[in-house]
């Protein structure tokens, strides 16, 4: 149980922070990085849902990611193999094959695509693809912290079929396809 009662504490104040086992590290560090990167999708998430009122949906999807982006956040905070793991919160397989489930229900509706996709369309659409370029930079650095460090294998799987799944529901809010802007190549020389 999570219980805060003041916020803040100025143990921060020297440039560090704690990971969930208590070590201090520095606020720059890679760890702390990757999850306060998955935090910053969260927000974007939560911003999406904001125009996700004609896509329930996709809302109750995002809804459940914005509470699986904290268990992500915990697993990230959490370095695998140390003192807590016992009571570590680790992302699991059926999350990331949850989120695949998802992926593929909106995949079948959606027009073939014959060119990339710019970010546009509906203001959902928009948003998502907002959320897709945050978590695409969360699963970079997550990714560079498991070349260093132990990252549990489902956290980045899930971190990875996250965007795709921002890709397709960007999509799916584009009227299943049929209103994605789409790029041109050289359309402006």
């Amino acid at each position: 149980m999570v219980v805060l009662n003041k916020i803040y504490t100025r143990t921060g104040d020297d440039g560090t922070t704690a990971l969930s086992t208590g070590e201090r590290r520095p606020k720059g560090d890679l760890r702390i990085a990757a999850y306060g990167t998955v935090d910053e999708t969260n927000a974007a998430v939560g911003l999406a849902r904001l125009h996700a009122a004609d896509a329930p949906a996709i809302d109750a999807t995002l809804a459940r990611i914005q509470n699986e982006l904290f268990d992500l956040g915990a697993d990230l905070a959490t370095p695998p193999g140390g003192p807590y793991e016992d009571k570590a919160l680790r992302m699991v397989d059926s999350q990331v094959e949850r989120l695949e489930a998802d992926i593929d229900a909106l995949n079948a509706d959606l027009a073939p695509l014959r060119s990339f996709v710019l970010p546009g369309g509906t203001p959902l659409a928009a948003h998502l693809h907002h959320c897709r370029t945050v978590s695409r930079r969360a699963e970079r650095l997550a990714t560079e912290l498991a070349a260093r460090e132990p990252v549990g294998g489902a956290a980045i799987r899930y971190i990875n079929r996250l965007s795709d799944y921002f890709f397709v529901a960007s999509r799916a809010a584009n009227a299943n396809g049929e209103g994605d802007v789409l790029w041109v190549p050289g359309a402006t020389r």
